[in-house]
């Protein structure tokens, strides 16, 4: 089933008069383009270029919903094999570079769905929740605030945890919190004497007090979102490895069971940490593709996961590693 959304954001209010209601006449009326034309009195190739740009622009959101049955059958498996409240899983893209974007327009979709007065959302990073950004969609929400779980990077990059929150707010109507620091510095030391700063002290209890939190989870290896941008360097891939990572919730570093490893990364990650995490009320993880199963499924281990969205393979993965 397919449901349309005229999404009343500020892309829309720049857009002509003429969009808004070509679209509003095909989609919620259901009128023919022909009879759009007449009642415009405008042309039909004027209709279908108005159409296009009400899509692309912006004004019309397209959800589609309904799964096949055995995609049912998935999250139903995965629900009681890792006690969870709900999962959702998706087809799985002939090409694995998809993966972040058909698991990231669910997240996108699903937390729209999430959204009510006065919600706190927590927001991790990576080209999941990057990708999630395009599915949003919410009518006005009063008191909505979105808090960056993690800092950011000193250079620009489309999945800057810092630029992913701030769109993601943007997007939602609400206020944004960022954790104005480094996503790694140079030392504990440093470490330390960041979060003792009155400023980011009081953004990480905001953190911690967030009703909400979407997260991705990254494995360890080149193609991970982390080494691949370069917040770490692909040198520290063997490191962390000897050391026993499988995967990462919020660049901390984890092994099979969900502990902690022990590596130099641990003392300069600026994030909030994952007990503070395991308190939060509803918890989402929106990650997929068989690459990182393993680490998926030690994140289900590390934190107290409410719903997993991910795709067909993953899904399929996990259930097999029981």
């Amino acid at each position: 089933m397919a449901s349309t959304y005229l999404a009343p954001d500020k892309t829309t209010q720049l857009l002509s008069d003429l969009e808004v209601r070509a679209a509003w006449l095909y989609y919620i009326e259901g009128l023919t383009q022909e009879r759009i034309a007449h009642v415009m009195t405008i042309s039909r190739a004027k209709v279908i270029r108005l159409l296009a740009a009400a899509r692309d622009g912006g004004i019309v959101r397209i959800r589609i919903e309904g799964r096949g049955t055995e995609q049912i059958a998935l999250e139903r498996k995965l629900v009681v094999a890792f006690d969870l409240s709900d999962a959702i899983v998706v087809p799985a893209p002939s090409d694995d570079a998809e993966i972040p974007t058909v698991v990231g327009h669910a997240a996108g979709t699903y937390l729209s769905d999430q959204m009510r007065d006065g919600l706190s959302l927590g927001v991790g990073w990576g080209a999941t929740l990057n990708m999630s950004l395009k599915a949003l969609y919410s009518p006005p929400f009063a008191r909505l605030s979105v808090i960056s779980l993690l800092g950011g990077m000193t250079h620009s990059r489309a999945v800057n945890p810092s630029a992913v929150a701030r769109r993601m707010a943007d997007a939602l109507g609400a206020d944004c919190f960022q954790l104005t620091a480094p996503l790694f510095v140079a030392d504990g030391e440093m470490r330390a004497a960041l979060w003792a700063e009155p400023g980011l002290h009081e953004l990480l209890e905001r953190a911690r007090r967030v009703d909400l939190a979407l997260v991705s989870v990254g494995d360890v290896s080149k193609e991970a979102t982390l080494f691949r941008e370069g917040m770490l360097p692909q040198s520290q891939l063997s490191s962390l490895r000897k050391a026993g990572a499988v995967g990462d919730v919020l660049c901390h570093f984890i092994d099979t069971e969900g502990r902690i490893v022990d590596h130099p990364a641990k003392q300069r990650v600026i994030a909030v940490g994952l007990p503070d995490l395991r308190r939060v009320p509803k918890i989402v993880i929106a990650s997929g593709g068989r690459r990182k199963v393993g680490a998926i499924r030690a994140a289900l281990k590390a934190i107290t996961v409410s719903v997993l969205i991910t795709d067909e393979a993953a899904a399929r993965g996990l259930l097999d590693m029981r």
